[in-house]
C-alpha cells in the first residue's frame, strides 16, 4: 500500500497523532491551539478508538491550570494523557509542569506558540510562551512545518516513554497551526511500530496504586533536595541520544529523516543562520538561491532545543563556518542576548573555545510579523560585513532605537512552477472556508501540493482576510505571504 496523502492543518496534524497514542486529553480552548482540544473531543464522541481499541477520555477544565492538573493525575495514574495549549495558557500550566518534570513522568504537552500580552495582547505566534518553559525539565521539540508538526508529534510521544521525561512539542501559532497542506500521513503500522509496548507497560507499572503503595510529592529539606535534583541528570542527559535514535527508527518507517539539528547549504559555509520553527522554510528558499549564486552560506534549523545537545550542534555547523548569525522568535528585555543566542554562544565557546566563530543575534516575527526569504538574504548579507551588528531586528523598521536592518523585498521572487493566488474577503463570508475547500480538493484529488495560509484580524467576523493559496508540483516550503499572485480576487 502507498503512502497516503491528506490535506489539514497544523493543529489537525498534532492532534490526529496526540488522539491515537493518548487515554485522557485534558482541554481547555485558548487561541491558537483550540482546535486541536475541539478536534480531539469531536472525535472521541464519535467514538474514534486510539491505538489500543480504547476511546480517549477527554475532560474540559475550568482553566489551563485546570488541564495541566488533570494531565499530572492522569499521568501519576499510568494513564497516557496530553494537553494542548498556548501562551499565557502555558504560563498557568507551568507549576505543573515542573513537578511533571520533575518526577520524571512521560508524558507530552503540544503547543501552538503564541506571544505572551506584554504591553498588549496579541492571539499572534512567536516563541514568547515556550521560552518561558526552558528551566521546567520538559524536553522541547520544535517543528517547523504541518508535515513536522505530525512527524515530530508522533517521535515526542515515543521519546518521552523511553526516557521518562516529558516532551513539550511546538510549533508555531497560525503560521503552522492554521497553514493548511499536503502532507504524508503516518498510519497505524508506523504508529505503533514508534511506540515501545514495553515502555508503555513500563509507565503503567509506575502508575500510583494502593496495593503497591510509594511516597511521591513530599516535602524536602536542605540536607537531601539537592542531592535528589542532581540525581535526574542522567535521564535527562540520555534525552538527545534517543531522540536521535527515534529520529533514525521514523526515517525507516517513512523516509522522512530529521536530525536533532538539521544543517541545509554549502558544505564550506563560511556564514551560517540559525533558528527554529516556521522560519525555517523561508530562510531554506534564501540560503539555496544564495548557494546556487555561488556564496558559501547555510542555515541550521533546530529541532530539539531542550535538552540542548551541544556536540551535536558543534556536529551540524561546517568547521569553515566564521560568522553565525542566530534569529529568536521572541524578546528577553533586560538579557544579555535572547534564548537561542544564548545557547549558541555558550555551545559553541564550550566545544571550540578560542576556534568559535563569531555570534550575533537578532529579533525576527514577534507576533506574527513576516518573516521572508529576503529578510533572511539581509541577515546573510550582515554577515559578510566587517563588523556584523549584533541584537538586531529584522522584518520591522525601528526608528526609536535603531535596531533595524534594511530589507529589500524585491531581491526575492517566487519559482516559476508555483501557481499564487490571493482572495481578499471579510470574515464570516465564506471566503477563508471555501478556500480552505480548494485546498482541499486541490491537494486530495489532483496529485499536487497545495498550501493555504489565511490571514484574520483578531476583531474575526466582519474584518479582512486575506487568503494566500500555493498548488505546484513539489512540496511547498514558502512560509511567508504572497507578494506576486497569478489570481487576485476581491469578494
Amino acid at each position: 500500500m502507498g503512502v497516503q496523502h491528506t490535506t489539514i492543518d497544523g493543529n489537525e496534524a498534532a492532534a490526529r497523532v496526540a488522539h491515537r497514542v493518548s487515554e485522557v486529553i485534558a482541554i481547555y480552548p485558548i487561541t491558537p491551539a483550540s482546535p486541536m482540544g475541539e478536534l480531539a473531543d469531536a472525535w472521541s464522541q464519535q467514538g474514534r478508538p486510539n491505538l489500543w481499541g480504547v476511546v480517549p477520555e477527554v475532560i474540559e477544565m475550568q482553566s489551563e491550570g485546570g488541564a495541566a492538573g488533570a494531565v499530572h493525575g492522569a499521568l501519576q495514574a499510568g494513564a497516557l494523557a496530553t494537553t494542548f495549549t498556548a501562551s499565557q495558557g502555558l504560563l498557568l500550566m507551568l507549576p505543573n509542569l515542573y513537578k511533571i518534570a520533575g518526577e520524571l513522568t512521560a508524558g507530552v504537552i503540544h503547543v501552538a506558540a503564541r506571544s505572551v500580552a506584554t504591553h498588549a495582547l496579541s492571539i499572534f505566534g512567536d516563541h514568547s510562551d515556550v521560552m518561558a518553559a526552558r528551566p521546567t525539565g520538559m524536553a522541547m521539540l520544535a517543528s517547523a512545518s504541518v508535515q513536522e508538526a505530525q512527524d515530530l508529534a508522533l517521535v515526542a510521544h515515543a521519546a518521552t516513554l523511553r526516557t521518562r521525561v516529558p516532551f513539550l512539542h511546538f510549533f508555531d501559532g497560525f503560521r503552522t497551526s492554521h497553514e493548511v497542506a499536503r502532507i504524508a500521513l503516518v498510519d497505524d503500522t508506523t504508529i505503533r511500530a514508534m511506540i515501545d509496548d514495553r515502555a508503555v507497560a513500563d509507565h503503567r507499572l509506575r502508575g500510583l496504586n494502593p496495593n503497591r503503595p510509594v511516597l511521591r510529592g513530599t516535602a524536602q529539606n536542605p540536607d537531601v533536595f539537592f542531592q535528589a535534583r542532581e540525581a535526574a541528570n542522567p535521564y535527562h542527559a540520555a534525552v538527545s541520544g534517543i531522540v536521535g535514535e527515534e529520529f533514525d527508527r521514523f526515517a525507516e518507517l517513512t523516509g522522512r529523516r530529521y536530525g536533532l539539528f538539521d544543517y541545509t547549504g554549502a558544505p564550506d559555509a563560511e556564514r551560517v543562520m540559525v533558528l527554529m520553527g516556521s522560519g525555517a522554510g523561508a530562510a531554506t528558499e534564501a540560503v539555496n538561491k544564495a548557494v546556487a549564486a555561488g556564496e558559501k552560506v547555510g542555515l541550521v534549523t533546530v529541532r530539539l532545543y531542550r535538552p540542548f545537545d551541544t556536540a551535536a550542534f558543534d556536529a551540524a555547523l561546517p568547521s569553515t563556518v566564521r560568522h553565525v548569525a542566530v534569529l529568536d522568535r521572541t524578546k528577553e528585555p533586560g538579557a544579555v542576548g535572547e534564548p537561542l543566542y544564548a545557547d549558541v554562544v555558550a555551545a559553541l565557546v564550550e566545544r571550540r573555545g578560542a576556534d568559535a566563530p563569531h555570534v550575533v543575534g537578532g529579533r525576527y516575527g514577534l507576533s506574527s510579523k513576516e518573516f521572508t526569504p529576503a529578510m533572511a538574504l539581509t541577515v546573510l548579507d550582515e554577515l559578510a560585513a566587517d563588523a556584523p551588528r549584533n541584537h538586531f531586528t529584522v522584518g520591522i523598521v525601528d526608528d526609536v532605537s535603531g535596531t533595524s536592518l534594511s530589507v529589500d523585498e524585491t531581491r526575492w521572487t517566487e519559482p516559476d512552477d508555483v501557481t499564487r493566488a490571493v482572495f481578499f474577503g471579510l470574515g464570516s463570508d465564506g471566503t477563508v472556508g471555501a478556500n480552505k475547500n480548494s485546498v482541499k480538493i486541490i491537494g486530495e484529488h489532483t496529485g499536487r501540493y497545495a498550501q493555504g495560509y489565511f490571514v484574520y484580524d483578531s476583531k474575526k467576523s466582519g474584518s479582512m482576510t486575506v487568503s494566500h493559496l500555493r498548488f505546484g508540483p513539489e512540496p511547498i516550503r514558502s512560509t511567508y505571504l504572497i507578494r506576486e499572485a497569478d489570481f487576485v480576487a476581491c469578494h
